[in-house]
C-alpha cells in the first residue's frame, strides 16, 4: 500500500514526486492500442498518464451500466500501472473533453424536471446512482490500496458554468464515502472568478491553460494555491467542421513554454495523444453559433491520431529530459504499419426517406424531441400528411436542433441549419401542395454543446412546433434513425440518390489488417459504419477530409463500409495509407 499527500508540495510514499502527466482517453483508443499509446507516452519521460470519465460512455441508458470491453476503464489503469506509469482519473459526472454533451447522457434531457450540473435532487439522485456502480470499481485502483491512482478530480472547470457551492460539496462527499482516500481535486481557468467559483473546501485546485504558464501560475499563486499545478496544458487544439484549417501550434514556441511550466511546477500535458471521436460522440461549442468538432481529435498533440511521432514530440522529450537533468531510456516501440486497400466496390444503394418508412414510428400531436422518444444519438425524422395545405408560404421550426432537411413528396426544399431554424423561412414563390402531400423533416444531431451554459438546451430534434403559413401542424410520425436502425439499412441494389439522402453498401478487401484511412472525394456530408462499427461522421467541407480506421477495427478478408449520406452527393471511397490530418 502507498501514500500520495497534498503538503506544500507532491508527496509519494513519503517522498516528494513531480507530476508530469499526460492525457490518454481511454474512449477515443480502441484498446488493442491502450499499451502501444501508453508506452509512447512513458517513452517521452512522463511518469502518469490522466484520463476522463464519460458517464454516458458508461451509462447510455438509465440504469443500463456497462463497463467491459472497450469501457474496462479497470483495465486500462492495471495496464498503466503494469506499464510503470501513475494515474490522475477524473471521474466527473461533467468532462467538458469536446466530448458528446460534456459526457452527460442524454437520457437526463428525456422530460424529468431538472437542472444540470448543480445541487438539484433530482439531477444528484442520478449522479449517486452512477457513482454507485462506478466508485466502487475505482476504489481499488488507488495508491492506498496498492493501485496507480494518485488523485481523483471532483468538478471539471465548474468556476466558468455555475457556483453552486453546495453542489460541489455533494459531489465531493459522495466519493469520499464511497471509500476514495487520495487527494480530491477541481480544475479551473486560471482567472479570479473561475477559481473562486470552482472552489471547494477540502479540495486541491489545480488550473487550466495553454500559454504563459509564468503568468497563469502567478494568478493561482495569488490565491494561495500550493503546490502549481496545471491539470491540462493544452498543447494543441481541436477542430471543427468548416473550420479553414486543421488546427495547429508553433512546436518550438509550444515546447519552450512547457519547459518553463514543468520547471515551475507539475503538469499534465492535454492532449499527449488525442484520439479519434467514433461513432457519433463528437461535441460542440457554441458562442457566436454551433461548431460541432470533427471525428478526428488529433489535438496537434505529440503523438498523432494514429499514434505516431511528431517534432512536437521530439521537442517535449528534450524539455523532460532537460528538467530531470538526464536522458529518457530509450524504448523500442515500432510504428503500427499502414496500408492502402484501395478503392472500396459498390454493392447497393437505395434512397434514405423509403428505407426509414420500414420503421417502427412513433405517434405523436406535435413533434417531440429525440430524448422524448428514446433516442439518445443520430438522425429523427418528423413525418405528416398535408391535407389542409394548397401550398406552402412559409415554415418555422420551433425548438430544433441541429440541422434540419425539409422534403415535400421527397423533393428537397430547403436545408436549415443552427440559426437558421430560429426564424421563419419564407419561400421566394408559394409551392404547390397536392392534397395527401408527404412532407418529411429529417433533423440530424450534430453533437451536443459540450461547454458553457447551453448545456440545458441541448434537446435535439424537434422539441416544439412546426409552423406552416402561420399555423401549427398536428399528427406527426416520429422515426429513430439511430445506429441500431443504420446498421441495419442493407440495399442489395443500385437504386438512384442523386441529389436525396441515401444508404449505401460497399466493400473492399483485406489481406493483411494494419492501419488505414477512409477518403471520401465528391461525397457530401454523413455517417460511415465499418464492419457493423460506427467510425464517425465525414463532411466535405472540411477541414478533415479522411477518417482514420485502426487496424483492429478490420477482418481478414471482405469488409463492409455502410454510409449514409444526406446531401445525394457520392463518389469513389478509397481505403488509402495517408494520414488523415497535415
Amino acid at each position: 500500500m502507498g501514500t500520495f499527500e497534498i503538503r506544500e508540495d507532491f508527496y509519494l510514499n513519503g517522498e516528494k514526486f513531480h507530476i508530469l502527466s499526460g492525457s490518454i482517453h481511454y474512449f477515443r483508443v480502441v484498446p488493442a492500442y491502450w499499451r502501444d499509446r501508453l508506452l509512447k507516452l512513458k517513452a517521452m519521460g512522463l511518469n502518469t498518464v490522466e484520463t476522463y470519465i464519460p458517464w454516458n460512455f458508461h451509462e447510455r441508458r438509465k440504469g443500463e451500466f456497462d463497463f467491459s470491453g472497450w469501457r474496462d476503464i479497470v483495465r486500462f489503469v492495471r495496464l498503466a500501472q503494469e506499464l510503470g506509469l501513475y494515474v490522475i482519473l477524473r471521474p466527473s459526472p461533467y468532462i467538458c473533453a469536446e466530448w458528446e454533451f460534456g459526457g452527460l447522457p442524454a437520457w437526463l434531457l428525456s422530460g424529468e424536471p431538472m437542472r444540470l450540473r448543480c445541487s438539484d435532487p433530482v439531477y444528484m439522485r442520478h449522479v449517486m446512482d452512477y457513482y454507485d456502480e462506478l466508485i466502487p470499481r475505482l476504489v481499488p485502483l488507488q495508491v492506498t490500496h496498492g493501485g496507480p491512482v494518485i488523485m481523483m478530480q471532483v468538478e471539471n472547470e465548474y468556476g466558468s458554468y455555475g457556483d453552486d457551492k453546495a453542489y460541489l460539496a455533494a459531489l465531493r462527499d459522495g466519493l469520499l464515502s464511497r471509500g476514495v482516500d487520495v487527494p480530491l481535486v477541481t480544475s479551473d481557468g486560471p482567472e479570479d472568478d473561475m477559481l473562486a467559483c470552482g472552489r471547494a473546501e477540502g479540495v486541491f485546485q489545480t488550473g487550466n491553460f495553454g500559454s504563459q504558464s509564468q503568468e497563469r501560475f502567478g494568478v493561482m499563486t495569488a490565491h494561495g494555491i500550493k503546490p502549481l499545478m496545471c491539470m491540462e496544458y493544452w498543447c494543441g487544439w481541436f477542430d471543427y467542421w468548416g473550420c479553414a484549417a486543421h488546427h495547429t501550434t508553433d512546436a518550438e514556441a509550444c515546447a519552450r513554454d512547457y519547459a518553463s511550466l514543468i520547471s515551475l511546477g507539475h503538469a499534465n500535458l492535454y492532449m499527449f495523444h488525442g484520439g479519434t471521436n467514433f461513432g457519433l460522440m463528437n461535441g460542440s461549442n457554441y458562442y457566436d453559433f454551433l461548431t460541432p468538432d470533427t471525428t478526428s481529435y488529433d489535438y496537434d498533440s505529440p503523438r498523432t491520431e494514429d499514434g505516431r511521432t511528431t517534432e512536437k514530440y521530439r521537442l517535449f522529450k528534450a524539455a523532460v529530459e532537460a528538467r530531470q537533468g538526464h536522458p529518457v531510456p530509450p524504448v523500442d516501440i515500432p510504428d503500427i504499419p499502414r496500408r492502402a486497400y484501395g478503392e472500396a466496390k459498390p454493392k447497393g444503394s437505395a434512397p434514405l426517406l423509403p428505407l426509414i418508412s420500414g420503421l417502427s414510428p412513433v405517434r405523436s400531436l406535435m413533434p417531440v424531441s429525440m430524448e422524448r422518444i428514446g433516442q439518445d444519438y443520430g438522425y429523427t425524422l418528423y413525418r405528416t400528411t398535408l391535407c389542409n395545405e394548397r401550398e406552402l408560404r412559409k415554415i418555422q421550426l420551433t425548438g430544433a436542433n441541429d440541422r434540419a432537411q425539409i422534403f415535400l413528396d421527397g423533393r428537397h426544399l430547403l436545408t436549415l441549419y443552427d440559426r437558421e431554424l430560429l426564424a421563419a423561412h419564407e419561400f421566394d414563390a408559394p409551392i404547390p401542395v397536392r392534397p395527401g402531400a408527404v412532407l418529411d423533416i429529417l433533423v440530424e444531431n450534430m453533437g451536443r454543446v459540450n461547454y458553457g451554459y447551453r448545456l440545458e438546451q441541448q434537446r435535439k430534434g424537434i422539441d416544439g412546433a412546426v409552423v406552416i403559413n402561420n399555423h401549427l401542424r398536428s399528427d406527426w410520425a416520429i422515426y429513430k434513425v439511430d445506429e441500431d436502425a443504420i446498421r441495419a439499412f442493407a440495399p442489395a441494389q443500385a437504386q438512384e440518390t442523386a441529389g436525396v439522402p441515401g444508404v449505401h453498401l460497399l466493400t473492399f478487401a483485406v489481406d493483411t489488417p494494419a492501419d488505414t484511412f477512409l477518403e471520401l472525394p465528391g461525397w457530401g456530408k454523413g455517417v460511415v459504419f465499418l464492419n457493423g462499427f460506427a467510425l464517425g461522421r465525414f463532411w466535405e467541407i472540411g477541414p478533415q477530409k479522411r477518417l482514420y480506421i485502426p487496424a483492429p477495427l478490420l477482418k481478414a478478408g471482405e469488409n463492409t463500409l455502410t454510409i449514409v449520406e444526406t446531401e445525394g452527393k457520392t463518389g469513389p471511397a478509397i481505403l488509402c495509407a495517408e494520414p488523415a490530418l497535415g
